[in-house]
């Protein structure tokens, strides 16, 4: 099973409730109970900051974003200020993680290669700083990257641009980077995109980035049932 990445595709899922399991997930993880994992979803609109961010990264404070039907959640991963949104993958590893910067490194190269299948020429900076983690295509961000890790093992992770809306990247300091240009798959090659054939590119190529056997599993795999309450 070691030599297994488990692979889940959750659907939409809102902020805190995946970010509750990936929670639960790390300590069944860490106990052994279960293989590396790689969580793909959605999320409904939300900013999240990172453990870097800075008020300034956010113009007009957090209940004028959630009026305007985007919500706003501190985390603990690191990085500063990122936006998800429906038709954007999100993906969380959780997953021993014992070099920091390799596993950075490894994500980001799993997302070149599953760009360049799509025709797009893209490339990881985290070499060039911290600030500049992720993935680009020339001076355009396509994928923001940020992690957590509690006892060596992993949470959040990357989230990367096919069909979404960049609007709301531009309103804010994405990233920590004023004027950063935002991109998507879908606005670099001109037509839409099929997130779920892309969502399987990215799934491959992120378990050959770590050298595992992708093993696609449902959620139920994830979680044990409940056990009834006595009476």
């Amino acid at each position: 099973m070691a030599s297994e990445l488990w692979t889940c595709h959750l659907g939409t899922v809102e902020y805190r409730e995946a970010a509750a399991l990936q929670e639960r997930l790390r300590e069944r993880v860490i106990a052994g109970a279960l293989p590396p994992l790689l969580l793909l979803l959605e999320h409904p609109p939300v900013y999240t900051l990172g453990r870097r961010s800075e008020p300034a990264d956010l113009p007009f404070g957090p209940d004028f974003w959630r009026a305007r039907g985007i919500d706003v959640v501190e985390t603990r991963r690191g990085g500063k200020l990122t936006y998800h949104g429906p038709g954007q993958l999100t993906g969380y590893p959780i997953m021993p993680a014992p070099d920091i910067p390799a596993f950075v490194r490894a994500m980001e190269a799993a997302l070149v290669a599953a760009l360049a299948q799509e025709g797009v020429e893209a490339r990881g900076r985290d070499h060039e700083g911290p600030e500049l983690t992720g993935v680009w295509v020339e001076d355009r961000k396509i994928a923001s990257i940020g992690v957590h890790r509690a006892r060596g093992v992993s949470t959040h992770g990357f989230a990367i641009n096919v069909d979404n809306d960049v609007e709301p990247f531009h309103q804010v300091t994405a990233c920590g980077l004023p004027g950063v240009r935002m991109t998507s798959l879908a606005l670099e090659t001109g037509r839409s995109s099929c997130l779920p054939c892309f969502r399987k590119r990215v799934a491959y190529a992120f378990a050959e980035a770590h050298g595992l056997r992708q093993r696609i599993v449902g959620a139920a795999r994830l979680e044990p049932a409940q056990a009834p309450v006595p009476a």
